[in-house]
């Protein structure tokens, strides 16, 4: 059985490894140059983290994190705590897998560092892909042509497989956009931060985490803006735009963002949800299927799952299997997936309630929901295994 991955972010990479452990020989195809990945934190709950032991990267993995010992939501006002939820240890004894949060180069390094070189084409641009009834093909824009049983696309949010299998279909701007920034332990010891937060305002939220160990302290802060903004990861914001946006809110939170060197500013996008991710031979996967608002914290996580179930799909199929196996695929994870991608946009509208008996009602939900449970409501994601999903 032979596979052709196009894309090597973190949810092509894992699909490689996905493949390989279930026998299947892959072709990795990347345009860069070389493996590289912008960004900066990401949180890997304990349904991802179950995967990725599968796939025998967790431990380098969770060489490079941090583990925080519980997610604490706050006002935006004054930093007063509206509960906290458990993480650490005892996410882990529940959920049989640990919550990580890791600098995004951190998880793409582990995931390219077990695929094997030699499966790997980098350089290499996808200008085509069809298929006939006993193979899929891939063209690059050097006219060589690639062929193999199937064809797995995770090529992102702007993917151009998805619109050769389905159409036209442009990404949509959220409303949203975000200031990211990395900031040395050193500079924010003072602030007594907790070790994961997320602090809720009118139209706007804050979420700080350790990532690298501890060394540097990861900063998203999201606001609501009718204006479109530019879906870039390196896109830098104007000097001091961000303490404009942010302006009144707690002393804590102006002194991050204050101290804050290089900030970077991008608009927040995502897929309209699909009714089908494959086509006979090839596939959809991660971010091509199903891009989602990160306020779930589970993109990611939705790649490593799609990953884990494709590759449990093709175990023991033959090439004549294959478009059955891929709706199998499809049939065990899309409705999970686009789920995910409806609860995430619910937690930016409830994040950004204005002041008053809105977000009050809020805050007591979630105080009352604090008190009779240790873990967040989405902990029910976490609990699934991607044999089970």
């Amino acid at each position: 059985m032979r596979a052709i991955v196009v894309g090597a972010g973190i949810g092509g990479l894992a699909a490689s490894l996905s493949l390989r452990r279930a026998g299947v020989e892959v072709t990795l195809v990347e345009q860069t140059a070389r493996f590289t990945e912008v960004g900066a934190g990401i949180q890997l709950a304990p349904n991802a983290t179950r995967e990725l032991r599968r796939l025998n990267v967790l431990a380098a993995v969770a060489a490079q994190a941090a583990r925080p010992a519980h997610v604490s939501f706050r006002t935006w006002s004054d930093g007063s705590e509206i509960c906290r939820y458990a993480l650490g240890r005892e996410a882990e004894d529940e959920f049989g897998a640990p919550y990580l949060v890791v600098h995004r180069a951190d998880l793409h390094r582990a995931l390219a560092a077990a695929v094997p070189p030699e499966s790997v084409r980098l350089d290499t641009v996808v200008v085509g892909i069809d298929q006939d009834d006993d193979c899929a093909h891939v063209t690059t824009a050097s006219g060589e042509r690639l062929t193999a049983d199937l064809v797995v696309a995770a090529d992102g949010i702007r993917s151009a497989a998805r619109q050769w299998l389905f159409g036209e279909d442009e990404v949509v701007f959220s409303g949203t956009a975000a200031y990211r920034a990395l900031l040395p332990s050193a500079e924010v010891t003072d602030l007594d931060l907790p070790p994961l937060a997320v602090w809720l305002g009118p139209d706007r939220h804050f979420v700080h985490y350790w990532v690298r160990r501890g060394e540097l302290l990861n900063v998203v802060a999201v606001f609501s803006t009718e204006e479109a903004a530019q879906e870039s990861w390196t896109a830098q914001a104007e000097p001091g735009e961000q303490l404009r946006e942010f302006a009144d809110w707690d002393p804590r939170v102006l002194s991050v963002l204050e101290r804050a060197g290089r900030v970077h500013r991008y608009g927040i996008h995502t897929r309209t949800p699909l009714k089908r991710w494959s086509q006979g031979r090839v596939t959809l996967l991660g971010d091509s299927a199903h891009a989602m608002v990160p306020f779930q914290a589970q993109g990611a996580a939705q790649a490593i799952l799609d990953a884990a179930v494709l590759g449990d799909a093709l175990t023991d199929a033959t090439p004549a299997d294959v478009p059955d196996a891929l709706d199998r695929y499809v049939r065990r994870r899309l409705a999970g997936a686009t789920s995910m991608q409806a609860r995430s946009a619910r937690a930016g509208s409830e994040f950004h309630l204005p002041d008053g008996p809105e977000a009050e009602a809020r805050n007591a939900r979630m105080a009352a929901y604090a008190a009779e449970h240790r873990f967040m409501p989405q902990a029910t994601a976490w609990r699934a295994k991607a044999l089970d999903d």
